[in-house]
Order: C-alpha cells, then structure tokens, then sequence
C-alpha cells in the first residue's frame, strides 16, 4: 500500500462508487456468480394456479419422474415454523398448506439436479383446487367483507367535520392510484450452504439480513446463532427484498438442511414477478374545504390499499400513506384514515417511499382541484399553504426545519418557470393536436423509520497492524452508494486516504441485530455507528501517541496521512504498528440509535422523524391528442440532502429516484385478469422507463446551502426515497395538458399511471 500522500475520498467529495468500474465491466460478484460449492443441487417454486380455493389434491408423480429429481418439499416437509411474515402476525406462508389465497402462492418446491430439470419438472405438478369467491381490488374487497389484513389507522388534528362545514368551498373525489413492481436487475436469489449440527450460511441477496436469520432459523428449529447470512452486493432492491427474499432463504435452507447439500434457488423473471410483492395501490376518497384565497380550511381522506392476502409490511406502509397526506402543506383541520385490505392478490410490501407517494400525490391532485375551482396557477396555491414553521403536522410533529419557501423561489428563477408557464398557456392557445403542460411540485419527507425500534445499527473496524484497515456495517449495498459513503465517514475520522480501507460484506457474523436498509436511513444510521468505533479507536491512539510521545492528550491530532504529537507528524502507518506492539487494541463495534422520536400509534401522536428532506421539480410535457402518447420536454430539480456526503452520489439518486417516480406514474401498469392471473408479469407487458424516456433536458441541482438541522451525519440528509415523489411534477404537467382541451374550466382528474390510453379517455371526455 501506498503512503498516505493526498487525501482523497473523504466526507462531502465527489467519490467513484466503490464497484463502479465492476459494475460498467461485468466484474462485480453477486450471489448468481458465487463458486458454487461441490454437490449443489437447485430448487425451484410451484405456484398455485388458483386465486383463492381448498387444496384438494396435489399429484407429484409426473415430477418427480422427470430426470435429475431429488424430491419435493411441501408445508409437511418444514422442521419448524411455516411462516416467513415480517410482523409476528404467521399470516405469510413458505407453502400453502389447505388453502390458496391468491393465484401464484408457493405451494410447493422441486429439488433437482439442475435448475432446468427443477423448473421443468415443477410444471409437471398436478394440483386440484375447489374454487372460492375472491376479491382483487380494495373496493371490491371492503364490498365483499373481506376485512383487513392488519389495524387501520386514523389521525387527527381539529374538527375535520367542523372545518368542512365552516369551509366557503369544498370538494370531494376519487383518486385511483396505481402500484408498481420493483423490477429490480437481479432478481431474487439464495443459496444455503449446510454445515454441521444446526449451522447453515445462507447467501442472499436482501436488504434486511437479520430477518433473514430469524426467518431460517424459525423455519429450521434453529438459534439464530447458527445462521449466517452473507450480502455482498444486491443487483437492487427498492424495498422489494426488505421482506419478500425470506420465502427463497427458507426454501433453500430447508432443502439444503433436509438433503445435506447446497441448495440455490432462483425463479423466471415471471415467476418472481408473479410471487412477490408490489407497491401498494390505493383508492382514495377525499374532500377538502377552502377559502376563496386558496387557504385550505379542512381535510378528510380515506386510503384504501390493496394489500393482498397477508399482512407483510401493510401497516407501516399505509400508515406512512397518511404521514404524508399533507405533503409540504398545513391543514388546519384534518382527519385521515387508512384501510389496509386483505385481498386475494400477492402480498404487497415496501417500494421505495414506502406509501409516502401514495399520500403526497393525493396532497397534490388537492392542491390542483383547489386551483382550477378558483382559475389560479397551481404553484400559488402550494405557495399559500406552505408549513409555517412551528405548525403541527395531522400526527402532531412540530415542522421545524422548513426551507421550502427558499427552495421554491430557487427552483422558480433558474428554471424561468413563470415565462415557461405562459409559452404553454400561448401555445395550448393555438388548439393544436400537441398540447404542453408544465408543473412545479415540492415535496416534505419524514426520515426515520416508523417502528422506532429499527432505527439502530452497528458497525465494526479493524485496523490492522500495517495500517489496512477493514470496515464492516449493519447496512446493504444494493448500487446505492451506501458503502462508499460509510467509507467516506471513515477517512475523514482517521485522515486517511479511502483506498487504505477494505469494504467488507454484509454479514450477521460481524454485525448483529441489523435493521434494514431501507426508509433512507442506511447513510444515517449506518455512518453514525461507524464513525462511533473509529471513535473509540481514536481515543486509544490519542492516549497511546500521548504516552509514547510524551505530549498532552489535546496535542495528539488526525492530519492527512499523519497524526500529530505536537508539532511532530508521525506517518499513520507507523503509529498503527507502533500501537500494535504496544498492545493497543485496535478494533472497535460502533453502534448508534436516533435520538428524540418517539411515536405512539394507539392515540395517532407523536415525532416519528428525526427530520425532514426537501425538494421540488419543475417538468414540461407534451401531449399528442391523438394518440395518448406523451413526452417530457423538460425538467428542473433542486433537491435538499443537507451537507452532502458525495454529491455525485447524491446527484445519481435524485437522477434515478425521479425517473422511478415518474414510470410509476406513467408507463408501470399492473393489472390482474378476472381470475386473478397476474398478466403483466414480464419486460414484454410491463413497460419500466427507457433512456428514451428520461427528460429530454435533465436539471439537477443539489442544495448546497443546506445544512441539517439536527445531528446527523457530517450534516448530510437522506436522499434515497424524498426525490421519487418529484415524479409527480410530470404527472401533474400531463393533466394540465389534458386541461386545455375544455379551457382549463375542469382538471383532467386522471387516474395513475397515466397511461397513453388513459389520458386518451381524459382528452375525448374534456373535449366531449
């Protein structure tokens, strides 16, 4: 190694990611490209091909006739526990036992030789069903009775029925929003390695290693002691291997248990698609009350989600849907419920927002009803009902970092949205087949995880005696930048060059009890444990330099390759091996919890957020009458991540968040035939943004001026899920331009996604 001579890669630097160049040169190993041990053998699903029915027969013959079979594992075959959901509730099955609730439920799995024998074989079941009625959408389910998966949620501030009443205007509607699938690159994947008594190592590619523990164990009547679960890297996850990748671990470690060899399992594009979960869609009935000036008097909503046949993660899903039903605005009376159907669909799951989307997007088609009842510019009705700081929120957390003001004002000069605004105002005029549609959108997103627990990790860091050092966290990569960053927090601490340090796996063997790496809070919490064991390793270099150099312990200083004894600079690497042979240890486990939020569902109060993270977009669209079809011309973010720790990292999430955003709510349609067949289960059905589809002009633009407010690390802010809901900002431009086929007299009120066909249907009814 190299002596430390320039210090590179430290906090707030623009730094590569740490696999950039493995990822753009196939170099990067992830669980599919793992030596395969000696023996493996694979496994693969058999669906149900029933939406909801009584197992009555299940004939296994042909299957396990068919070359290369081992066996087939049923609920019957589980040691422990037949149960993979992420609550407690044993509401979420490996295997269907008696009952299938939704078409595409796991009821059982084909070990063979090779995976294609194990998939053709499993093909070859015959399963027999008696049909029962089933319900796939949320409405039809609260119709039919079918009740909820888990406890609903209402908050509360005011009198909603009073502020209605007194309000000079309201409004009521229905709001239908789509959901959508993660699509991540890698799909889903395990392999489960047996070792002896009850160990077994399970490589994985999730985001929530411990649960995956805890899920093997159970399934296995085992410690969690004996698991190990390995995550290197993930091909990406955006929530949709928070929970849904312990089917697969279990699969594999019961097979793998069972026959006392390797065992790897990995489904179709179809079938993963098929299996797991999505994000939630809701039907939202609202009302709001306002005043002539556009304030907003009152707020009522209800959020029913389609949440499948299992609880999952459906209450914090859909209770963030109502954390985030006021968006960036004050509503002085409100009342905000959620509905969390059970239905006879795959259960859905976090995606990244987790339900925030699905209540920011009813915030802003009310700010749009409000503004086209009074002929004004949306952006000034979003203006007018701004947070003021030290107003409460419908769960009554005091907002008190706001700076949407200053970020709108920004955002507004430097993308000339007000001479824009015209041009597509003049242009709309002309009643061309090309209509424009231009909006501005801001959002307020809570960082933290709701269940308060979760928010803790740990970290461990080896120095080694040649001055190496190793770095081990709680957290997963999954592409996002989370490593590097916490390598980042590391060369600072130390003052030593980036490239000193060895990003090790994810794995339970080093880090125990980790959270998931979701809600935005990997840098977070994951940063802050890290920087708590260099910490304490520092603080033994300090009294060891002291002592060794004969300097008072505020004379011993980190500087760039050197640490300081005075005026003396001893080369890092020196120091490390003088340390070493002075008995200095040099290791140390970080951890961190987020300090002041506290929550309490039953009475619907509380500060779920440390803080929030701000933005707004401004994106131009064109609309072809004809045929439904549209373009994004346009757009313009300014986004608020605090003191940045990479901005170049930063800047490739806002990119990529927006542009999910923007899919989910455009081209990402799922859609489920009468039977309950997913039909839109493959690239060939399910349309996932192109390059093509990007802005044709892309602005991003990161907040340098902020700073968090509260102790976060270096000042940074969350960045993974607040810009996916500047998405919006195109679903909004796209209305506008349906609006102008009837003169802006009514807005296009268009369900998501916006589909070509459905803003076609928008643009014959407001022409009709």
């Amino acid at each position: 190694m190299k002596d430390d001579i320039t210090i590179c890669g430290q906090a707030h630097q623009d730094t590569a990611h740490d696999s950039a160049s493995k990822h753009v040169t196939g170099r990067a190993e992830y669980t599919d490209d793992l030596n395969e041990p000696y023996g493996l053998i694979h496994a693969y699903l058999g669906l149900s091909q029933c939406a909801h029915g009584t197992i009555t027969d299940m004939d296994f013959s042909e299957t396990l006739a068919h070359p290369g079979v081992i066996g087939v594992l049923t609920a019957k075959d589980i040691p422990g526990i037949n149960d993979v959901s992420a609550n407690g509730k044993k509401d979420d099955p490996i295997f269907a036992e008696n009952t299938v609730l939704f078409w595409g439920q796991p009821v059982f799995a084909v070990i063979a030789e090779t995976r294609d024998q194990a998939r053709r074989a499993a093909h070859k079941a015959r399963i027999s069903y008696d049909a029962l009625p089933h319900a796939l959408d949320p409405i039809a389910a609260r119709d039919a009775g079918m009740g909820y998966v888990t406890e609903p949620l209402t908050l509360r501030r005011g009198d909603a029925d009073q502020g209605m009443a007194a309000a000079p205007r309201r409004i009521s509607g229905r709001f239908e929003i789509g959901g959508q699938d993660h699509f991540y690159l890698e799909g889903q994947i395990a392999m489960a390695v047996p070792g002896e008594d009850d160990d077994m190592t399970i490589n994985v590619s999730t985001q929530h290693p411990s649960e995956v523990q805890h899920m093997v164990a159970h399934a296995l009547q085992a410690p969690s002691s004996a698991i190990v679960v390995n995550v290197r890297r993930m091909g990406g996850g955006f929530g949709g291997k928070e929970t849904q990748m312990n089917l697969f671990a279990c699969v594999a470690a019961i097979a793998a248990k069972r026959w006392k060899r390797a065992v790897k399992i990995r489904p179709d594009r179809d079938d993963d698609m098929i299996a797991t979960g999505k994000r939630h869609d809701f039907v939202v009935d609202y009302e709001i009350g306002f005043d002539d000036a556009g304030k907003i008097r009152a707020v009522q909503g209800d959020w029913y989600a389609r949440c499948g046949f299992s609880s999952d993660l459906s209450g914090p899903v859909t209770d963030r849907a109502l954390f985030h039903a006021d968006n960036a605005y004050f509503y002085p009376d409100v009342r905000v419920s959620s509905h969390p159907m059970k239905t006879n669909t795959v259960s859905n799951t976090a995606f990244r927002g987790f339900g925030g989307p699905q209540g920011v997007i009813v915030a802003e088609r009310m700010i749009e009803e409000i503004a086209y009842a009074l002929g004004r510019d949306p952006l000034e009705i979003r203006r007018a009902n701004l947070y003021e700081n030290g107003q409460l929120t419908p769960y009554h957390q005091s907002v008190d970092d706001q700076i949407l003001p200053r970020i709108l004002d920004e955002l507004e000069a430097s993308s000339d949205y007000q001479a824009r605004r015209q041009a597509v105002l003049d242009w709309n005029a002309k009643r061309g087949v090309i209509r424009k549609g231009i909006a501005l959108t801001p959002v307020k997103f809570g960082i933290s995880f709701t269940a308060t627990w979760f928010n803790q990790a740990g970290a461990l860091i080896h120095i080694y005696s040649d001055g190496s050092i190793a770095l081990n966290h709680g957290g997963t990569e999954m592409g996002q930048g989370l490593n590097i960053k916490v390598a980042q927090v590391v060369a600072e601490a130390f003052q030593c060059d980036i490239s000193r340090i060895k990003i090790t796996k994810t794995t339970t063997e080093k880090v125990p009890n980790s959270s998931a790496t979701a809600a935005s809070s990997g840098t977070d919490l994951n940063g802050m444990a890290a920087l708590d064991a260099a910490n304490q390793i520092k603080a033994r270099l300090v009294e060891f330099v002291a002592e060794r150099w004969q300097v008072t312990p505020d004379a011993v200083s980190f500087v760039p390759g050197n640490i300081m004894a005075g005026d003396t600079a001893i080369p890092f690497t020196e120091v490390i091996a003088a340390a070493y042979m002075a008995r200095v240890h040099l290791s140390a486990a970080g951890h961190y919890k987020t300090p002041k939020i506290h929550w309490d569902r039953s009475t619907g109060r509380g500060r779920p957020f440390y803080y929030y993270a701000y933005g707004a977009a401004v994106s131009e669209v064109s609309v072809d009458t004809l045929t439904g079809e549209y373009i994004i011309d346009r757009t313009d973010v300014l986004h608020d991540v605090g003191r940045s720790l990479n901005p170049a990292i930063d800047k490739g999430q806002v990119e990529g968040a927006f542009v999910q955003g923007a899919g989910w709510l455009t081209t990402e349609e799922l859609w489920w035939d009468d039977k309950g067949r997913l039909r839109t289960h493959a690239p060939s059905t399910y349309k996932v943004p192109l390059a093509s589809d990007r802005p044709r002009i892309f602005n991003v633009t990161l907040a340098d001026w902020s700073v968090a407010a509260e102790r976060t690390i270096k000042r940074s802010k969350a960045v993974g899920e607040p810009p996916f809901m500047l998405g919006i900002s195109v679903f909004e431009a796209i209305n506008m331009a349906v609006a102008s086929m009837c003169d802006y007299r009514e807005p296009a009120r268009i369900d998501a996604p916006a589909t070509p066909e459905r803003v076609l249907m928008a643009v014959d009814r407001l022409r009709g």
